[in-house]
């Protein structure tokens, strides 16, 4: 059988993995590239006796290298060896994407333009002339819907024909006269010099501009020293002296090979493509002067953020009840064998009343919130809506010399902020994806709703109960929220200005067309890519840290448990911050998973030696107050529930994206410490007053 290796190239959001994913279905891994941290996608599809080997790579809107995902991108489809590159474009914004494919043809003739989302095009009265299209590029043009399936079969019998032929030369772009001079000059010399497949015309003008990432790329893979060939130097210098005499610096090189490939797109997409006006495309701009608006976009995303938490509490409440019920049953009937085959207490213990009862608190408090909100996150996602949230805060993430795509994977970070930690991927910037990692821990994941939810339950909304009630929690919930976010910003600010000092980056936003959102394949990928992925690694954790707990509550020192020892240890440090020891190890020994920090306080103060659960928040607000507990306490516990270390799986999460023990322990700090000097401060107000009063 024969085997072809095809990259699959495209801007963001135009379809790319759709067509990937439909091509490929199961046929496919995911990971890294080597040293990077941008994701990769593999897959292969069987046509005949053919096997296609597909590559998903990085969405990019240049090959100019000013990211990881360009360079990505760019050095795969020149070196690797590839036969054929599939170009995925959007129908609605062709155009632009068009930017795109010119690059590519410059690099490689071996070229299939994917013209995707025709749909779309069509509820916006755009109509494209693909052949004619074709005849202009010379390569074959395929227009697809990829969500419905329609082209797939022709783009497949495309690719047949682009592998059958032999390599195709790539497509010539006509400069400026100053331009096309120097490259003329150099052209030969380099197609001596470098024995490839790219075209010695193509790297000749990525040699003048400087490129350090090609020029690297390029010794890398043909073992040449282009920085150390004096003669190739001394032309370059040469070159690079003509132009500037000519009024043409680097920069203004650089702009000019930009917008000559801007202007030759858009006279392209002037000779086949008719726009009309549309219903469609009036909606959405209707949508984005709402959705965008200076006076409108914050509070409508507040008000999301909002309902989304109000969903989320009041929906996984009775999925958390029966699973609850359902775990425990099956712990009874575990009892009731380690009874049956006499096994030792402490056996019972360590196993079901230590490991397993954690592991069963874990997934019935932490599942059904996330799978409530992860499906709801992901709908915002599909629908188009991110992005424009990203778009409202950009302003002032800028103003925090970070970088707007932060607001994204914050957003993440309400889920978990493991994921939130993964998602800082999308920020090219090293220093920006720094900060990103570092402050993703001030949202609260669904970890700790449940722990501020039953606070703000107990000591603020008080008699209210029902409806009244659950909307009062949840906007006091949202006001937390909120803090965390503004604790965001503040320490972004802080941060880019101290230990991560540079200045923002700009990045291009793309909004997306508003989109039905497919809601099957929404729930399954949010579940199996999200939530069970962070299930899963928080078990992990989870298991270890119940033997623990069990072995520190029922093993006694001195006639007193162990975890009696260490709370009354650290009890005086913990008053000074408005909390006592219990409140704090609970916190400490909760590192493996937040949901089980009230169940250890519970278990301490009534020293029954296992987790319990109180549903009753009155009898649980008794067992409190009766150890100290006032209004402050509970501000105290919710401040540093939203302020202090970052998980365990969050933090190796870290530690596996920045691969880096430094900024894991970074990441551990700034929370903490910020979270220690906030409890300090307020506790000393409230001192202040009382003292007044």
């Amino acid at each position: 059988m024969k085997e072809f290796t095809i990259a699959l190239a495209g801007n963001p959001n135009v379809g790319k993995s759709t067509v990937f994913n439909a091509l490929t279905g199961m046929n496919q891994h995911t990971g890294n590239w080597p040293g990077k941290t941008v994701s990769k996608a593999e897959g292969k599809y069987l046509h005949g006796e053919i096997i296609y080997n597909l590559t998903d790579l990085p969405g990019t809107y240049s090959l100019m290298a000013h990211s990881q995902e360009e360079e990505v991108a760019r050095d795969f489809i020149c070196f690797g060896n590839s036969d054929a590159t599939i170009v995925v474009c959007d129908a609605t914004c062709l155009e632009r994407n068009l930017n795109l494919v010119l690059q590519t043809l410059e690099i490689t003739g071996n070229v299939i333009v994917c013209v995707n989302l025709i749909d779309e095009a069509k509820k916006k009265n755009i109509t494209i002339d693909y052949e004619q299209l074709s005849k202009i590029l010379n390569v074959p043009i395929i227009p697809t819907a990829a969500r419905q399936k329609k082209g797939l079969h022709e783009l497949i019998e495309a690719l047949d024909q682009v592998t059958s032929k032999p390599d195709k030369e790539a497509r010539v772009i006509k400069y400026a006269p100053d331009i096309e001079k120097v490259i003329d000059f150099i052209e030969p010399y380099i197609d001596n010099y470098i024995d490839c497949k790219i075209p010695a015309r193509w790297i000749a003008i990525k040699l003048i501009e400087n490129d350090a990432t090609l020029i690297k790329s390029l010794e890398e893979t043909y073992g040449i020293q282009i920085t150390e060939n004096e003669e190739l130097q001394t032309m370059l210098a040469t070159i690079r002296c003509t132009l500037e005499s000519s009024g043409i610096n680097l920069d203004f090189y650089k702009d000019m090979l930009v917008s000559t490939l801007i202007n030759e797109a858009e006279h392209i997409y002037k000779q086949v493509a008719t726009v009309m006006p549309s219903k469609k495309a009036n909606r959405d701009r209707k949508l984005d002067k709402i959705l965008t608006n200076k006076l409108t976009g914050i509070p409508i995303m507040v008000l999301l953020l909002l309902v989304i938490f109000w969903i989320t509490i009041t929906g996984a409440n009775y999925p958390s009840e029966l699973l609850s019920t359902g775990l425990f049953w099956f712990q009874d009937r575990l009892t009731d064998f380690f009874t049956y085959i006499n096994a030792p207490d402490w056996l019972h213990g360590a196993l079901v009343l230590g490991l397993y009862r954690v592991l069963a608190w874990v997934v019935a408090v932490m599942l059904p919130p996330m799978a409530i909100f992860f499906p709801l996150f992901t709908l915002l996602e599909d629908f188009g809506y991110l992005p424009r949230v990203a778009y409202n805060l950009d302003h002032y993430f800028q103003k925090c010399k970070a970088c707007g795509k932060q607001a994204l994977t914050m957003c993440m970070g309400f889920g978990c902020n493991a994921c939130g930690v993964t998602g800082c991927r999308i920020i090219d910037s090293p220093r920006e994806r720094l900060i990103a990692i570092i402050t993703n821990n001030f949202v609260p994941c669904n970890g700790r709703f449940p722990t501020l939810i039953s606070i703000i339950m107990m000591f603020f909304v008080g008699s209210a109960a029902g409806l009244t009630g659950t909307l009062l929690s949840t906007c006091i919930l949202t006001l937390v929220i909120l803090l965390g976010i503004c604790m965001t910003l503040l320490v972004s600010r802080v941060l880019s200005t101290t230990i991560l000092k540079g200045v923002p980056s700009s990045f291009a936003l793309e909004l997306p067309p508003y989109r039905k959102p497919q809601i099957g394949k929404v729930i399954i990928r949010s579940i199996f890519d999200r939530t069970l992925f962070v299930l899963g690694r928080a078990l992990i954790v989870a298991a270890p840290a119940g033997v623990l707990i069990w072995i520190l509550a029922n093993v006694n020192v001195g006639n007193v448990s162990i975890l009696t020892h260490c709370t009354d240890f650290i009890d005086p440090f913990a008053k000074l911050f408005g909390l006592d020891g219990v409140i704090l190890f609970a916190f400490i020994l909760g590192f493996p998973a937040n949901e089980i920090v009230v169940p250890i306080i519970l278990m301490a103060y009534m020293a029954t030696g296992t987790l319990i659960d109180l549903a009753d928040l009155g009898e649980l607000k008794a067992v409190l107050v009766q150890n100290g507990w006032t209004w402050v306490t509970a501000i105290s516990v919710m401040l540093f529930s939203l302020m202090h270390w970052p998980c365990s799986t969050t933090c190796l999460t870290i530690h596996k994206e920045t691969k880096s023990l430094k900024w894991t322990l970074v990441s551990f700090l700034v929370p903490t410490i910020l979270g220690f000097v906030i409890l300090f401060i307020f506790n000393r107000c409230v001192d202040l007053v009382n003292l007044f009063l």
